[in-house]
């Protein structure tokens, strides 16, 4: 029997287990969203390394959440307040309809090692990613999944996919393009 925990990202020795030595995807450490392209370039690779690692050991919210399979770190979710992903706003696809709304975490990143692939964990990292901004003071969690019936490998899916965040409970609450929807659950009862 195995079992799956959801925890904040608060050890750099658990998130480096996730990313490997180099970082997902080819040294991005997770910190697309968080900077501007100019500063993501600068960052790429061990400077990126460095920024997560700041930021996970950092007094404040832990940048994401950590699935672990029986006590082993094999997953990632980015979740954080809206502003701390300034890519958001100057996506014209993703930008945010009332930017200046308190309260309104972004999951903006999924990542799974090929060991815990096809085991349901995004869906529990999603679950725990909602369950840790509503414990960090969250009105809303917003998403920006892909939504294709064209199969995609698991690099292109890091932002997750339709389904899974319409089982979460997120519903569209707008669409720029035919594949990327924005995807919202509110959290106020």
């Amino acid at each position: 029997m195995t079992e799956l925990d959801i925890r904040p990202a608060l050890s750099w020795p658990d998130v480096e287990a996730v990313f490997g030595p180099h970082g997902a995807h080819g040294g991005c450490w997770c910190l697309w969203f968080r900077a501007t392209g100019a500063q993501f370039r600068e960052l790429k690779g061990e400077g990126a390394r460095e920024r997560l690692r700041a930021l996970v050991d950092s007094p404040g919210p832990a940048p994401g959440v950590l699935a672990f399979l029986d006590g082993e770190p094999v997953g990632w979710c980015a979740v954080a307040p809206r502003e701390d992903h300034v890519r958001l706003a100057r996506s014209s696809t993703m930008k945010p309809l009332d930017p200046a709304e308190p309260g309104v975490w972004a999951v903006t990143c999924f990542y799974v090692v090929r060991s815990g692939r096809r085991k349901g964990i995004p869906a529990a990292l999603l679950s725990g990613a909602v369950d840790y901004a509503a414990s960090c003071g969250a009105r809303a969690v917003e998403g920006y999944p892909i939504d294709t019936d064209r199969k995609l490998p698991a690099a292109e899916l890091y932002y997750g996919w339709r389904a899974l965040f319409d089982a979460a409970g997120f519903h569209e609450v707008a669409r720029r393009t035919p594949t990327r929807p924005i995807m919202r659950r509110d959290l106020r009862a």
